[in-house]
């Protein structure tokens, strides 16, 4: 008799312990409160939204959905699902959990899902989604973290390759985009070369940068230089239509950015150079531009 009590007293007690679990570490009120598990209808409820969201069907979405959710949610879902030609979410781990005293559930969602865009372009996810749902089964907000698979069409955080002489430590690396600052830096040198600023043109390159132009020639970039160059024209004018900043993966700060763009100057006896240009800016790991070099070419004839 007593094996049985302390038998079922144990049970008991690994029942008590495993209803709840985990920790809150955030700020405010609930923090240190733990977890519990939630209830099926709540798991229900983003079964049916994967069903909705992949037939494209916005307005069943939005039944699912607080009014108040809905409200925002709703113009944004029609023209999202309306770009694409198919669409599927498919759930293979739901957790449905609740933070002790709350009457609302945080549904744990992973998921796989492939967005075909009618603009012919692809997309492979994998995602893990919490939904909040209110106490009427109904969901009241939405947070998404996504990773990319290899065979999507866009958004990898990696691409290309960097060949070199083919000799190089380096060589069949994969490019990632450099986010130091550099777009900044091109852009402020844009402002400050329209506006003849010598000084300010400056500032964005490293002691002894050089420029290397269309016609091969080289030379050394400084304030006299660039207030030379200013005082040779009486109108510049440059124009970006893209600024593009890469480093080559796993290695250090450096970055090479290309810019493409359209120049225009004019002389103090009425000649016009004026030109299409692709340069590519060289960022030292101090963030100051090293060395440029330039490739030009005639205005596409109308």
């Amino acid at each position: 008799m007593k094996k049985l009590l302390y038998s079922l007293t144990l049970c008991s007690c690994l029942f008590v312990t495993a209803q709840s679990a985990g920790v809150f570490l955030g700020e405010g009120e609930n923090n240190g409160k733990s977890f519990v598990i939630g209830s099926d209808a709540s798991v229900a409820t983003v079964q049916k939204i994967a069903k909705d969201y992949s037939a494209k069907d916005a307005a069943a979405l939005m039944s699912n959905y607080t009014t108040e959710f809905a409200e925002r949610a709703s113009e944004w879902s029609t023209e999202w699902l309306g770009s694409m030609e198919t669409i599927s979410m498919d759930p293979y781990m739901i957790i449905p959990v609740k933070m002790k005293d709350s009457e609302n559930t945080m549904v744990l969602a992973w998921s796989t899902e492939d967005r075909n865009f009618k603009d012919g372009s692809i997309e492979n996810l994998n995602l893990m989604e919490i939904f909040t749902v209110d106490k009427d089964n109904k969901v009241m907000a939405f947070g998404q973290w996504s990773n990319r698979l290899k065979s999507s069409n866009f958004g990898l955080n990696y691409g290309g390759k960097f060949i070199g002489d083919g000799e190089s430590e380096w060589s069949g690396r994969p490019l990632v985009f450099s986010n130091r600052g550099e777009v900044e830096a091109i852009e402020k040198l844009v402002a400050d070369y329209n506006n003849k600023d010598a000084s300010g043109c400056s500032e964005a390159f490293a002691e002894g940068a050089k420029f290397l132009d269309s016609d091969g020639n080289t030379m050394v970039l400084s304030q006299e230089v660039f207030q030379s160059l200013m005082d040779s024209f009486v109108e510049l004018s440059w124009k970006i239509y893209s600024i593009v900043p890469l480093k080559i993966q796993n290695t250090d700060t450096e970055s090479g950015v290309t810019v493409f763009s359209r120049e225009k100057r004019v002389l103090a006896d009425g000649t016009v150079w004026e030109k299409e240009l692709v340069e590519w800016f060289y960022f030292n790991k101090d963030g100051k531009i090293s060395r440029v070099t330039q490739y030009e070419r005639n205005l596409p004839k109308e």
